[in-house]
């Protein structure tokens, strides 16, 4: 796999080594000692995964627990999205700080998103599916939504499709950095 470092040290964009031909294709997805080694140095262990399946112009996030933090590898198998990931470390160098990645079927990337971080994506493509591995536990008990739109944030997220933006109840009633409950 190649590790590709991101504008925040924590976080990762990894590209599996793809094997192709006229048949199709094959990627390592997973590899649990390539993964302490290259991503996070450490001993990590993922104890759920999850798959989504969102419409164009939905906004997921942007998600994070105050407890039960969850470290998430992530990637899309189906379409395509654009990722983001926001350190809300509040003692963190890069705190507020964001990162922006297009995850898709056909580039197969990967983004990891260490604890600490909120996360959510926008899908782009007519629909996606997404998939992901969790560190911990989801716990609703301790979630709490980012606001996407966050001045203090400036995310640049990607023009909105057919001016499209659909965001759950949670989501639009999210709360802004200087508002949440940090960790």
């Amino acid at each position: 796999m190649k590790v590709t470092d991101t504008d925040i040290p924590d976080v990762k964009i990894i590209e599996p080594q793809v094997f192709g031909d006229e048949r199709g294709f094959f990627m390592e997805t997973w590899n649990q000692k390539c993964f302490e080694e290259l991503v996070t140095g450490k001993p990590t262990t993922f104890v759920q995964d999850n798959h989504s399946k969102s419409k164009q112009g939905i906004l997921r996030g942007l998600h994070y627990q105050t407890e039960n933090t969850q470290g998430k590898l992530v990637r899309v198998v189906s379409g395509e999205v654009f990722d983001v990931a926001v350190d809300v470390r509040k003692t963190s160098p890069t705190f507020g700080q964001w990162v922006g990645v297009y995850l898709s079927a056909e580039n197969k990337r990967q983004l990891w998103v260490p604890e600490g971080f909120a996360h959510g994506f926008y899908v782009t493509s007519e629909e996606a599916e997404f998939v992901y591995k969790c560190t911990d536990f989801y716990n609703p008990q301790f979630e709490c939504s980012l606001l996407w739109s966050d001045e203090t944030l400036g995310i640049a997220w990607p023009d909105l499709v057919n001016n499209k933006l659909i965001l759950s109840a949670k989501d639009s009633n999210a709360l802004p950095l200087s508002q949440s409950t940090l960790l």
